[in-house]
């Protein structure tokens, strides 16, 4: 990037900075960010499961579901915040504003069945969660072999679209960023 591209989305984030209602609120940025790193740790931990040694798979089941119950609940008070808060004016071609729009509904809805399915499957299977071995979480349906496997199911299909969602909203974040070279990040910084 050039001296005067960095100089260009550095002032582009100044005047965004200083023009609050262009960005998003204060609440939907940390919670984005929070979902954001939760997500980049408990995804890859729960890869890990699969690939762990079985002396330690325990402790990344306990860190994998722990953190995933934490997605949950943040994901609750994000969708609460976007249905009560204003949102930046969308900008560009419809296709693109449909585009995107469907892709966040679509992380939102993935970002919440894939805990729930998570959490309803680790109870099915007879193992209610342990909140970072603090305390027992309440399990709604107990020990239910007969729905375990779906729910897993259901949970890895989850976690790989959910990967896929994630991977076209970061393209589409690098393609507003370096191609278009619009305020598009800079609204949820």
């Amino acid at each position: 990037m050039t001296d005067t591209n960095m100089s260009n989305n550095h002032s582009d984030f100044l005047k965004l900075r200083d023009a609050p209602s262009l960005r998003h609120r204060p609440l939907t940025r940390l919670l984005h960010w929070i979902i954001a790193v939760l997500v980049l740790v408990t995804w890859p931990l729960g890869f890990m499961i699969g690939h762990a040694q079985k002396d330690v798979v325990m402790n990344f089941y306990l860190l994998h579901e722990s953190f995933g119950f934490i997605v949950l609940w943040i994901m609750l008070i994000r969708i609460g915040n976007k249905l009560t808060s204003p949102h930046p004016i969308a900008k560009g071609p419809a296709i693109e504003r449909i585009a995107a729009s469907t892709v966040h509904g679509l992380l939102y809805a993935f970002l919440i069945v894939m805990p729930v399915s998570g959490f309803l499957a680790t109870n099915a299977h007879g193992f209610p969660l342990k909140w970072f071995g603090l305390f027992q979480v309440w399990s709604p349906i107990g020990k239910t072999p007969d729905v375990a496997w779906t729910l897993s199911t259901i949970h890895k299909w989850s976690a790989w679209i959910l990967l896929g969602l994630l991977a076209l909203h970061i393209a589409a974040v690098v393609f507003h960023h370096v191609f278009r070279k619009d305020e598009t990040l800079y609204k949820i910084m």
